[in-house]
């Protein structure tokens, strides 16, 4: 009897982490869409691996509810991999040095909704729209970090709120079988995340820190994501895999 072609979903899938994941499912003959706010970038990625590109902001309600045309309307695998660091990236600006107090809180909350907007409301918004399309027995991935147990300010803080979303949303879509589950990677280099900010002696830190003496790759990840959308994986829901090498220990 043929097997039916998954459809796979994956969020921030045209760089890094997103990219090798959705490399890795298109590889096992999974049929892919990749989403991400960069078309050129999100285009090209697409025709590398044999995916569908559907490029929108998914922080954006309205954009989200307009792409869904371009969605699966079979979704069997949803992997939540967009997101970062905004204030690597400057989406939330600080304040000046000489910001008044008012000014200086108007800054601070743009710097707190921003990590919030880019890590949690978009896979917020992208699950709700296609929870109608999620088949029985589905898995949905959402993404942590190590920042969550370490803190990073409003980028650990938006990470942690991951985390109890995805109890409270294995719980809800339970019933139907479908599992869900947190990635929290530590330190991977080969993506975009640091925006060439880390120094080597921030490197050779945070490989101190880890029991194997290695930073993460983005195909560590992508592994443990592929193993968590297996069958095998059907008992594990509503938990929080770490991948970092033992840098936090996860007991």
């Amino acid at each position: 009897m043929e097997t039916a072609t998954r459809n796979v979903a994956v969020t921030g899938g045209g760089t890094g982490i997103g990219f090798e994941i959705a490399r890795t499912f298109a590889l096992s003959g999974a049929a892919v869409t990749i989403t991400g706010r960069r078309a050129d970038v999100l285009s090209d990625a697409a025709a590398r691996i044999g995916a569908r590109a559907v490029a929108f902001d998914a922080s954006d309600p309205k954009a989200v509810a307009a792409a869904l045309g371009g969605l699966p309307d079979r979704v069997d695998v949803l992997v939540n991999s967009a997101g970062g660091n905004t204030d690597l990236s400057g989406d939330g600006q600080p304040a000046h040095a000489d910001a008044t107090p008012a000014e200086g809180l108007d800054a601070l909350a743009r710097q707190w909704q921003a990590n919030l907007d880019a890590n949690v409301l978009s896979a917020v918004l992208v699950t709700a729209a296609l929870t109608s399309r999620l088949a029985d027995d589905a898995r949905v991935i959402n993404f942590s970090s190590i920042a969550a147990r370490n803190g990073a300010d409003s980028y650990g803080a938006a990470k942690a709120a991951v985390e109890a979303w995805t109890a409270s949303l294995a719980a809800d879509l339970g019933s139907r079988g479908i599992t869900v589950n947190v990635v929290s990677p530590g330190l991977v280099l080969d993506t975009e995340f640091f925006r060439g900010r880390m120094t080597p002696d921030g490197i050779e830190r945070r490989v101190a820190a880890t029991r194997n003496g290695r930073p993460g790759t983005p195909a560590d990840v992508a592994a443990t994501v592929d193993f968590l959308a297996s069958p095998g994986a059907g008992h594990i829901t509503g938990q929080v895999i770490h991948v970092n090498g033992g840098a936090y220990l996860g007991r």
